[in-house]
């Protein structure tokens, strides 16, 4: 406690022995879509939407981006206000709406995404006024899928996104892109492209891309934890598989579902495992080195869009994947709170603990810096100054 300072009638809580640190940002998930072991639109209600904010607040999470896949009701009777502005119980949220598609490919599962309103424009000239449409909902990004999944199905066509693009800027809408292909990459920052919101995996990023990301100052987020989970239970290199602290991220069912003797084989069969681990490799290899060329890089984990990728947990993975990469503890919180705070436009008043910002901190009981999994031992979450939670495991 410093000098000087008047405590009449306030509550003087002991830390000694903790570390403080500002709460998790994740500007990259899904929401209200998963219950039990189903990903579908038709689990997206109110009741579904608020209890998994409220598991990310148990995380630590106290801001999320849901980027492209909500629906309608998110913006009814002052529902997404209400979250917004921290008035309900659970983390924040910045929504995107629903995104653009391709008819017949990405996103490639429409009961999976819950999209019933994705757009899947097949002429430039229809663009405009499903901008107009999405514009009369407050969003915070627009969603593009440029990325065919290792799959048989076609991808976005430039003269597609590049008036996407176009569009969302004379309405001053920001864009955000689902990726994975290096030269999309290219062609994507150079029509003005705002977010990288995943990895480059098929290759390791080049001087070009570098250059034309520092010149459209296009920050990216790697979302590693949603290779490894692509790649690792196929692998049998899940370790963290036991560990109560995931296992309580989980929806009903979904641990004896991937606890089950064939899930393995399963998964080995169903995944492209070699790709996967290619392009885990390179999404690790990228990420630091556009930290290292000085883009921005802010934290996110495509949490929610499917059962395996558990809310809340996926965010503290994310940051030891971080570390893996290259990062040091202190590098990779700081890209999970300050760099996600100036990506979303939340630094003004979030991502670090200073004075005159909202008081959004995790109290834990070992020190991150020592050993990055030390931000799963969670004493207490604190939302706006106020205690919210004592973690998900009590």
């Amino acid at each position: 406690m410093g000098e000087n300072l008047n405590s009449d009638g306030a509550k003087i809580v002991d830390l000694k022995g903790k570390t403080i640190m500002p709460t998790l940002i994740s500007s990259h998930v899904h929401i209200g879509n998963l219950k039990g072991n189903s990903a579908a639109g038709t689990n997206f209600n109110r009741e579904n939407v608020l209890r998994q904010l409220k598991r990310y607040e148990d995380y630590g999470v106290l801001w999320v981006q849901s980027l492209g896949t909500d629906q309608s009701s998110l913006y009814k009777n002052g529902l997404y206000d209400s979250i917004k502005n921290g008035e309900l119980e659970g983390a924040r949220l910045l929504s995107a709406g629903w995104g653009f598609g391709v008819p017949t490919g990405a996103p490639p599962f429409p009961d999976h995404h819950g999209d019933d309103n994705v757009f899947r424009p097949t002429d430039p000239k229809e663009i405009a006024a499903d901008m107009d449409t999405l514009q009369k909902y407050p969003v915070d990004f627009v969603k593009i899928w440029v990325d065919n999944f290792g799959k048989d199905m076609p991808i976005m066509s430039e003269k597609i996104y590049s008036e996407i693009i176009k569009q969302a800027h004379a309405r001053n809408m920001k864009v955000a892109s689902h990726l994975y292909y290096i030269n999309d990459g290219k062609r994507l920052a150079k029509d003005g492209v705002d977010l990288f919101g995943h990895s480059v995996r098929d290759a390791k990023v080049d001087d070009e891309l570098i250059g034309l990301m520092k010149s459209k100052n296009i920050p990216y987020i790697p979302t590693l934890s949603l290779d490894d989970f692509a790649y690792a239970y196929g692998a049998g290199t899940a370790t963290w598989i036991n560990n109560p602290f995931f296992k309580n991220a989980l929806e009903p069912t979904v641990f004896e579902m991937i606890s089950a003797p064939d899930f393995k084989d399963k998964q080995a069969k169903e995944q492209n495992l070699p790709r996967n681990k290619v392009a885990l490799e390179n999404a690790l290899f990228n990420a630091k080195k556009l930290y290292d060329s000085g883009i921005l890089v802010g934290m996110g984990t495509d949490s929610g869009a499917m059962v395996i990728r558990p809310q809340g947990f996926s965010e503290h993975h994310e940051l030891e994947l971080l570390v893996k990469a290259g990062f040091t503890p202190l590098q990779a919180i700081q890209i999970a709170t300050l760099n996600s705070a100036k990506i979303l436009s939340l630094d003004k008043d979030y991502g670090t603990l200073e004075k005159g910002k909202v008081a959004d901190f995790i109290v834990l009981d070992a020190n991150p810096v020592q050993n990055i999994s030390n931000t799963q031992k969670i004493n207490t979450v604190y939302k706006a100054g106020k205690e919210v939670s004592k973690g998900p495991l009590k």
